[in-house]
């Protein structure tokens, strides 16, 4: 906990509001600008007290309760919500999920990086999107129903998959595949999805069971990744796990090694119509699937 600029941020947020703002009668008596601290303590529903000793750095640990009626009271944005969790010594609430939506501006991106494999998973590994590279590199996966299109569930699922990987890299893969689903479940609240998902694992697979109960957790930012494709061989990659406004999912952009890039090339060449026969779709009737992890 900043207590000082916990108190200092207070202070200048109480500050910059005006009681019209915030539904008060400014009242002809008001000297300062901004609100008053028990104008305020009232809007959170709190001590007048407590507010006081907030502003002078000598409180306790304000709880998360109460730094979120801080928020609607200051009427806070929300990095300025999240500074004060921050300042206050508490992890931020998750931001705002899209579910399936993607947003026009992601799929834009997702067609202008023509150059290199990119996909859109969400934070449980269902991939929503992936542009033709991806689909050329890994397949297309059409036919799978869309609440089987998740690569985590593949991976334990259907052995088949595990085929685009090098035998010697599945065990620690399986791993990495459960450490960041843990790592997913916990930060969102262990909710209905993930609860569901977990579930299914455990039922369909031991080996992810004996994996989930070993409670690793390591979230995927980068990592390599060794592709045994059908028609080229072993193909050597770098993958960036990349934020999106969105809390609840992440691009995956693949990037070759350093003197890498005839491979993508060839595959360039190859396009998504030689690995299935299918015609190349456009954004919106973009499989929502593939075969790897």
């Amino acid at each position: 906990m900043h207590r000082d600029d916990l108190a200092d941020f207070l202070r200048r947020s109480r500050g910059r509001l005006t009681p019209g703002e915030v539904g008060l009668v400014e009242g002809p008596r008001r000297r300062t600008p901004g609100l008053r601290r028990e104008e305020v303590a009232a809007l959170a529903g709190m001590s007048a007290d407590y507010y006081m000793r907030l502003e002078q750095a000598r409180s306790t640990q304000p709880s998360v309760q109460m730094l979120a009626a801080l928020t609607r009271a200051l009427r806070l944005t929300i990095d300025e919500r999240d500074h004060l969790y921050l300042l206050a010594g508490h992890r931020p609430p998750e931001g705002a999920r899209a579910g399936e939506y993607l947003r026009p501006s992601l799929l834009y991106l997702l067609d202008r990086l023509d150059s290199v494999p990119v996909q859109v998973l969400s934070d449980l590994g269902d991939l929503l999107a992936q542009n033709d590279m991806a689909q050329a590199l890994f397949g297309c996966v059409c036919t799978v129903a869309p609440e089987n299109r998740n690569i985590v569930l593949r991976w334990f699922t259907e052995p088949d998959v595990r085929g685009y990987f090098a035998p010697e890299e599945h065990e620690e893969q399986a791993r990495q595949l459960v450490a960041d689903l843990r790592a997913t479940v916990t930060r969102r609240g262990d909710d209905v999805a993930s609860r569901e998902l977990v579930t299914r694992l455990r039922t369909a697979s031991t080996e992810f069971t004996a994996l989930w109960d070993r409670h690793e957790v390591a979230v995927r930012r980068s990592h390599p990744y060794r592709i045994m494709h059908p028609e080229l061989g072993v193909i050597e990659l770098d993958c960036e796990v990349l934020a999106t406004p969105a809390a609840d999912q992440r691009l995956r952009v693949f990037t070759p090694t350093p003197g890498g890039s005839e491979a993508l090339d060839m595959l360039r060449l190859l396009g998504p119509r030689h690995r299935h026969g299918a015609a190349a779709t456009t954004p919106a009737e973009r499989p929502a699937g593939t075969p790897q992890a």
